[in-house]
């Protein structure tokens, strides 16, 4: 019997060990997925003016030019969920690219939550120009038209985003809350 024990031992220990291989393995043969494979679903966080940096894979200063617009429309995005709008807002200021649809879409959504609802639907209204499938802009701007008491113009971007996604996708609902409840949900 104690034989027995000893001998699962080290099959466990064996398991253990060839998985830890194989996952240095393939983040020493691809650095740039090896940091995705163990991160793939968490947003990094870095101090304060700072952003998280894809290609240099590491935090860096927010300066223009240092970061990509993907970087910043991501870092920006982060600020605005965590509730720093103005620091989002000084974020996708930095991006090269005025009409990113995503940089739009939050910089809108900060300057609707700072109560520059109108600021925030020109905003919201130059995105989808660009990406005018974009359901989150759509939802937001239902919400921007809801803080405002335009729940007819709130109906329209309901509709939109129907067509787009039908009446399960999480904007639908929240949009839809938000008209029920006359207040903005996100």
């Amino acid at each position: 019997m104690t034989f027995a024990k000893s001998s699962r031992r080290p099959k466990r220990w064996s398991a253990a060990l060839t998985l830890s291989i194989l996952a240095l393995a393939v983040t020493s043969a691809s650095p740039s997925y090896g940091f995705d494979f163990w991160n793939w679903n968490k947003t990094k966080k870095c101090p304060s003016g700072t952003a998280w940096s894809k290609q240099e894979r590491k935090c860096v200063a927010q300066k223009s030019g240092l970061l990509s617009d993907e970087d910043l429309a991501r870092a920006g995005r982060q600020l605005a969920m965590d509730g720093h709008y103005q620091d989002a807002i000084e974020v996708l200021e930095l991006a090269a690219n005025e009409n990113d649809p995503a940089v739009l879409t939050y910089l809108g959504y900060s300057h609707r939550k700072l109560g520059n609802i109108d600021l925030a639907i020109s905003l919201y209204n130059r995105a989808l120009v660009i990406d005018p499938n974009n359901v989150d802009t759509r939802e937001y701007l239902g919400e921007g038209y809801v803080s405002k008491g335009a729940l007819d113009l709130a109906w329209l971007e309901l509709v939109e985003i129907e067509q787009r996604c039908g009446t399960t996708c999480v904007e639908y609902q929240a949009l839809e809350k938000a008209m029920r409840s006359g207040s903005s949900q996100y």
